[in-house]
């Protein structure tokens, strides 16, 4: 049974559990605060979009904490990653390239996105895009971790990027 409260459906029945998540049945709303306030505990609604409605016989504090706790470990599960860079130039030399797809090969380990750019000024703007590609694939083939592109080759304003993340 439902009554309108203000063009708002409002349910005078819900499904009640007790604290130990044993089904009590559907009871009235005033039954329900009735056998909570003789347990000495509260009336929760956590299933407010189910038909008919859930509600929760236990004590607030307790529902309070076990919540934060659950957030807080879903928080800690989720892992973050950033999207990092190095930037290289046509004429960057070798050991500086492996220097920096060492830096990138950790971050790959560790599950970050890594932003490849082959940053061009001037006249390189106007290059052959095919030997511009070659200069940025010199990096990518010292990256030691197994990697995929995640956004291909892109001319940009500054030249020549590419994103690669963990395969």
């Amino acid at each position: 049974m439902r009554e309108r409260i203000n063009n708002q459906i409002r349910a005078t029945e819900l499904r009640v559990l007790d604290s130990e998540n044993k089904n009590l049945g559907v009871l009235s709303i005033k039954d329900a605060l009735e056998l909570a306030q003789a347990k000495g505990l509260d009336l929760i609604e956590i299933g407010p979009n189910a038909n008919p409605p859930l509600g929760k016989i236990m004590d607030f504090g307790k529902y309070q904490y076990e919540a934060s706790k659950k957030l807080k470990k879903s928080k800690a599960g989720a892992n973050k990653t950033e999207t990092k860079g190095i930037q290289i130039k046509i004429g960057t030399g070798d050991h500086d390239l492996e220097l920096k797809a060492k830096t990138a090969s950790k971050w790959i380990k560790e599950g970050h996105r890594v932003k490849v750019e082959l940053f061009l000024a001037g006249r390189a703007k106007y290059m052959d895009e095919k030997f511009l590609r070659e200069r940025l694939d010199r990096v990518l083939h010292l990256i030691t971790e197994d990697y995929k592109i995640s956004d291909a080759y892109k001319k940009g304003p500054k030249g020549l990027t590419t994103t690669i993340e963990k395969k």
